[in-house]
């Protein structure tokens, strides 16, 4: 398979209805919700959904990654673990940001954490405590000189004299090697990308696009009163140990999301097969995996209702605009119809204005009983729609395809 060029997109698109729920909250401790079409509607942030999706992909391929500027700390502790002493195992978990570059990641003073958030393999961990027992006899010689020279520093500071300027202190691993460690990727590092400039060649452009989902239709917060009874009251009382007024917001949301499949093959230095894989393995987590938050009190376990596919050349397309007018709930109550109906219409709109040269494939699977129209082929249920979208992503472009 040839790779795709100038790039091969697949769109996926989710109507997900929610009951009471507290996906995700703001800094006012409220759920999160915006303002569009005029009305105030539900909204999930795409980072909540993301982080829920990469976790789901992180336990099935058992192959986890940990964002953290904990780094120093953690391996100082793992060498605790393993018998080191305190004050050499503090000073290596240092010494592996300090020869990460030629300069050093940057810390906080006092601290010890890095200044920029590391998104690694959980494995280099141990990878780095390994590096560090290999170098021991440099760093424990490099720890004796730094202390001795603190030492002499304090001393020369009881008698007043003149303080040198302090050096800053040299790397003792080799950069290398440590820089190798933390350019070191997993499945989710290569579909999501990774912020890490001061590392050379540890950049990482995500392959994957994800927009906040929103309400499809008005709904704002709405209060929950509630209380926590006393079960071990004193004599003669009676009433609440807790009371409170929570918020939760209900809704069919839209949600959207674009993998690019061109740039997805290229983090995986060509490997088509793999990324193709892994594309089938979002999908499949985009319609399974929910955010967490609230789930013991709100238990909103629902599937999308309808989810559509397509596969495009050059540029992804969203359908958000079909929601740019909030719907109306139908004669009977209920929003799933009309929204389905918006959507059907938004996107034969969108076939006739940009033409279907680019439209690769497309497809759709739902729990609803009529057949919808302008989605593409339809799939009996998301088994069937993950590996059909997977298909038709691996097929040459038309141009391609002619020549």
């Amino acid at each position: 398979m040839a790779a795709y060029a100038p790039a091969r997109y697949v769109d996926l698109h989710a109507l997900h209805p929610l009951p009471a729920s507290v996906l995700n909250r703001g800094e006012d401790d409220l759920p999160k919700t915006l303002h569009l079409g005029g009305v105030l509607r539900p909204m999930v942030s795409s980072q909540s959904w993301k982080r829920a999706i990469r976790m789901w992909l992180e336990d099935y391929l058992d192959e986890h990654a940990a964002r953290t500027r904990m780094l120093p700390l953690r391996a100082a502790d793992a060498l605790r673990e393993a018998g080191w002493p305190a004050d050499l195992a503090a000073f290596a978990g240092a010494q592996i940001v300090r020869s990460a570059t030629r300069e050093g990641l940057k810390t906080e003073e006092g601290r010890g954490i890095t200044s920029v958030t590391l998104y690694l393999p959980r494995t280099v961990l141990d990878d780095l405590t390994d590096l560090c027992t290999e170098h021991r006899p440099q760093l424990e010689e490099a720890l004796a000189k730094e202390t001795a020279a603190k030492a002499q520093e304090a001393e020369a500071d009881a008698k007043g004299a003149r303080r040198k300027t302090k050096k800053e202190t040299a790397a003792v691993l080799p950069t290398p090697a440590v820089a190798a460690l933390i350019r070191q990727r997993t499945a989710t590092i290569n579909l999501f990308g990774r912020m890490l400039a001061e590392v050379p060649g540890a950049q990482v452009d995500g392959a994957v696009q994800m927009a906040h989902a929103f309400g499809v239709h008005q709904s704002g917060q709405q209060p929950d009163y509630f209380t926590a009874v006393e079960d071990w009251p004193l004599p003669h009382e009676s009433g609440s140990a807790h009371l409170k007024t929570s918020f939760f917001t209900t809704g069919l949301l839209y949600r959207y999301a674009t993998v690019n499949l061109t740039e997805l093959t290229r983090n995986l230095d060509g490997d088509h097969d793999q990324a193709l894989h892994l594309l089938e393995l979002f999908a499949e987590s985009f319609i399974d995996a929910m955010p967490g938050a609230k789930k013991t009190a709100t238990a909103p376990h629902t599937y999308p209702h309808l989810v559509h596919y397509a596969v495009r050349d050059r540029r992804p397309v969203s359908l958000a605009a079909a929601f740019e007018q909030p719907v109306k709930n139908a004669p009977g109550g209920g929003y799933i119809t009309p929204a389905i109906q918006a959507l059907s219409q938004h996107a034969g709109a969108y076939n006739r204005l940009l033409g279907t040269r680019r439209l690769i494939g497309s497809g759709y699977a739902t729990a609803h009983d009529a057949p919808v129209d302008h989605l593409g082929t339809v799939h009996a249920g998301f088994d069937d729609l993950t590996g059909a979208l997977t298909r038709a992503a691996a097929q040459p472009s038309p141009a391609r395809a002619a020549a």
